[in-house]
């Protein structure tokens, strides 16, 4: 459990100097960042329910539910700092085998917001939900090791 605790906290044998120890010094205890990664995690579900449940208002509805959802799914993937402190999450997100698809989320992120404040284009937000929600999958799934080789896998045999 020691182990688990210093791997998702982001405490590591290596010298990282000065700053480093700063940051140590002033972080959350592991109690705190539990219950902070729980109520981030919670806040980023109601948000996206939220906006579920908005999406049947009468012209408006649509928009709040790519704002509402966007926010939520924003909120569920930064819960995640909680455990591993933000330059270690930062340092997960780019690196080479989820390069790609942490791109693709912020882009979708990006994108669903444009389409809903700026373009006013409906279809377009709800296609980057859409596609929002596949990235997440994927980019979810690199985190799990073969998960995203078994998934391959599986749309192939399905596919042939």
């Amino acid at each position: 459990m020691d182990k688990l605790k210093k791997v998702l906290s982001g405490q590591d044998t290596e010298d990282r100097g000065g700053l480093a120890e700063v940051v140590e010094a002033s972080s959350l205890s592991w109690g705190t960042r539990i219950k902070g990664f729980i109520a981030c995690f919670a806040a980023g579900i109601v948000c996206s329910l939220l906006g579920t449940l908005l999406l049947w208002v009468p012209r408006k509805g649509l928009y709040l539910f790519a704002v509402f959802y966007t926010f939520g799914n924003i909120a569920s993937i930064g819960s995640t700092v909680f455990l591993m402190g933000p330059m270690k999450q930062l340092k997960r997100m780019f690196e080479p085998t989820r390069l790609i698809a942490t791109i693709v989320v912020l882009l979708c992120f990006a994108l669903t917001l444009c389409s809903a404040f700026w373009w006013h284009n409906k279809g377009l937000a709800l296609i980057f939900c859409i596609l929002q929600s596949l990235a997440l999958t994927w980019y979810s799934l690199s985190f799990i090791p073969y998960a995203r080789d078994a998934v391959k896998k599986c749309f192939a045999v399905c596919l042939a």
